[in-house]
């Protein structure tokens, strides 16, 4: 080997050997001073979800990120069963749980509504704790319509709003303000609710896998368990989330 192949092995040597000590040690005292950016990406459409400690607050519960902001609730303005103007500033102040859904629907939504009705009996005392269910068929689900599936499910708790308006805000608000997927021509839709905390913000917990739970499936009971295709219930962990956040 040449004089100057190995000229070249020592230059490379000493770089290696002068970033570790100026380097290494940064980093090391950057990961002691926590001051690396603890956010786990999501497996899906880049939603990360952000688990440090003090963005958590009390509850241990996820915010979920966006193109690096906190996802919130937007604007919204609908009519509800009782003929009253909601908007989102009606829920602040209140955890709730949102969900999409319309009366005619033979299939997932009585037992949705069911479960919410679980829900909302679970928290009965609780007066910062509210449901904000939209219509996906407002054409047909009047107030009027809307007053009576109400009654059938037994809804009680005031701040449980079923709602209709205008069709093409209420798809707007379903697929890109909560990411819940509502299909405009067939009426198809998500059986998944939403988690929203007193300020507006879309809460999760963490998966196995440390990726952020957006929603939590609002079809399968507790009495079920699990579903045909070995799916368990996630209306527990959705009640003990509640609890959490109404906490904080």
């Amino acid at each position: 080997m040449s004089k100057k192949a190995n000229y070249s092995y020592i230059g490379v040597s000493f770089i290696i050997l002068l970033f570790g000590i100026i380097f290494i040690p940064k980093i090391i005292d950057r990961i002691n001073n926590k001051d690396i950016n603890r956010a786990a990406e999501s497996r899906s459409e880049g939603i990360l979800v952000n688990t440090n400690t003090e963005s958590t607050k009390t509850s241990g519960l996820d915010y979920l990120v966006i193109d690096g902001k906190r996802k919130k609730v937007p604007e919204f303005s609908f009519t509800d069963q009782n003929g009253k103007t909601i908007t989102n500033k009606d829920y602040l102040g209140q955890v709730y749980v949102v969900d999409f859904f319309f009366t005619t629907c033979p299939t997932i939504c009585p037992r949705m509504s069911s479960n919410l009705t679980v829900i909302q009996n679970n928290f009965k005392d609780h007066k910062d704790f509210g449901i904000a269910s939209f219509s996906i068929m407002p054409d047909n689900d009047t107030p009027e319509v809307l007053k009576a599936y109400a009654e059938d499910y037994g809804v009680t708790n005031p701040n449980w709003h079923l709602m209709t308006g205008a069709k093409e805000d209420i798809y707007k608000l379903a697929n890109i303000g909560f990411n819940i997927f509502v299909d405009t021509d067939n009426f198809e839709h998500s059986g998944d609710f939403a988690l929203v905390d007193k300020e507006g913000y879309l809460r999760s917990r963490q998966d196995d896998f440390g990726n952020p739970k957006i929603f939590y499936k609002g079809v399968i009971s507790e009495q079920e368990k699990v579903d045909e295709d070995g799916n368990d219930q996630e209306i527990t962990i959705l009640k003990e989330d509640i609890a959490k956040l109404l906490q904080e």
